[in-house]
């Protein structure tokens, strides 16, 4: 049996982002996980710790990689731009894949392998419709600019920004259901409810395959 790291990871290494606080409520004790781009396994590392959750991870860097291995989290060095098939069908619990989504060539591809992947998937999504977005294209004339987009337009790895309403219609084209979705604003107030595409600068969206 793999050992837990003995240095478990600090919440505030962890959980700064309210996306990620929001996705560690979502996920099932003793659950089998996939994370796809986990970067250097923090995250993976405190579900462990939280949920006794059975960890995988997908990272292309390699730095981060090693991250991954000095914390103990199994982890493949692979690129989400390619195949997935190495994973079987409906071979985890869950499948987490956190402002991700938006770096990939190929998006519909990638939502596809989640659902066959993963008997749920949790997807973090940029909302680049949110009211800051739009008033500084509105009012500069430029690419937005705060800490969830904090690049300029020349070096961001971003090459497929949406909205809330885009990754709607983009699951409901591909059969996918989207069975919740969590705002996630200033607070989880009734107005970011109500208006997600406005007021929520992200958000998580619970999907699965409508064959299941």
């Amino acid at each position: 049996m793999r050992k837990i790291s003995a240095k478990p990871p600090k919440e505030s290494e962890t959980l700064i982002r309210p996306d990620l606080r929001r996705i560690a409520e979502l996920i099932e004790p003793n659950s089998r996980v996939l994370d796809l781009g986990c970067g250097d396994g923090s995250f993976l590392a405190y579900l462990e710790q939280l949920k006794q959750i059975r960890p995988l991870g997908v990272e292309i860097d390699a730095n981060m990689v090693g991250e991954c291995v000095a914390r103990g989290i199994p982890v493949i060095h692979g690129d989400l731009n390619h195949d997935l098939d190495y994973l079987q069908d409906q071979s985890f619990d869950c499948v987490l894949m956190t402002r991700v989504l938006q770096e990939l060539r190929h998006p519909e591809v990638i939502l596809r392998e989640v659902t066959r992947i993963g008997k749920r998937g949790l997807v973090g999504f940029i909302n680049f419709g949110h009211i800051r977005n739009r008033m500084q294209l509105f009012f500069n004339g430029k690419m937005p600019f705060s800490k969830t987009l904090p690049y300029n337009w020349y070096n961001t790895p971003n090459i497929h920004l949406g909205t809330i309403r885009d990754f709607r219609d983009l699951c409901d084209s591909l059969n996918i259901e989207i069975i919740h979705s969590f705002p996630i604003g200033r607070s989880r107030s009734y107005l970011d409810v109500k208006l997600p595409n406005l007021l929520a600068h992200a958000c998580i969206f619970e999907i699965r395959d409508r064959q299941q």
